[in-house]
């Protein structure tokens, strides 16, 4: 994924103390980075769309028909919110160290509060969420730099938005809607 300011800005921390609220910093040799603010808001965004298909979790979800890429125009059939929370546990699961994803297993996915973490891993509050930011970053790039197909943006990802390539040869034109150049007229047929 390209990184630019258009779409960072809207997901940066306006009081982030590294980007200013712009979404992208300078790193070394003036290449500008995306700000971990907005790879913890890409997660958050993800977060919040898979509790809202575990809550549908007892109504089960609609089968939908989507266009497949290439020329033939297969088409399939899918559970979008069930392959949702598949994708989202299996790429958090194989991203993450087994460490962090236990943190993330019972933070995030079983609903533990802070304070209940930190008894479990006994660890402090500031080394509890420490590591819940350095989680939220790294699955928040996951999410976004998926190939070949994302979990973010989530409109793209529920709704299958088909990308046909650029055709390399310009239209044709039929010969009743040519220009004569002369008169500025339509040919005649």
């Amino acid at each position: 994924m390209e990184w630019d300011r258009s779409k960072t800005i809207g997901l940066a921390k306006i009081s982030c103390a590294y980007c200013h609220g712009y979404g992208l910093r300078f790193a070394r040799r003036g290449k500008e980075v995306p700000c971990p603010c907005v790879f913890r808001a890409i997660f958050r965004a993800c977060y919040n769309r898979f509790r809202e298909c575990v809550e549908k979790g007892p109504h089960t979800s609609a089968v939908t028909m989507e266009f497949c890429r290439g020329a033939e125009g297969h088409r399939t059939y899918s559970r979008k919110r069930e392959e949702y929370m598949a994708d989202f546990c299996l790429v958090s699961q194989r991203l993450l160290d087994p460490a962090d994803y236990r943190l993330f297993r019972i933070h995030f996915l079983l609903g533990a509060d802070w304070k209940l973490c930190c008894r479990h891993f006994h660890v402090d509050r500031g080394t509890f969420f420490h590591a819940v930011y350095r989680i939220q970053q790294r699955l928040g790039r996951a999410f976004a730099e998926l190939e070949p197909y994302a979990l973010f943006p989530l409109d793209e990802y529920f709704s299958g938005m088909i990308r046909h390539p650029l055709p390399s040869t310009p239209p044709r034109i039929p010969p009743y809607l040519r220009i004569n150049p002369t008169t500025s007229l339509p040919l005649s047929a």
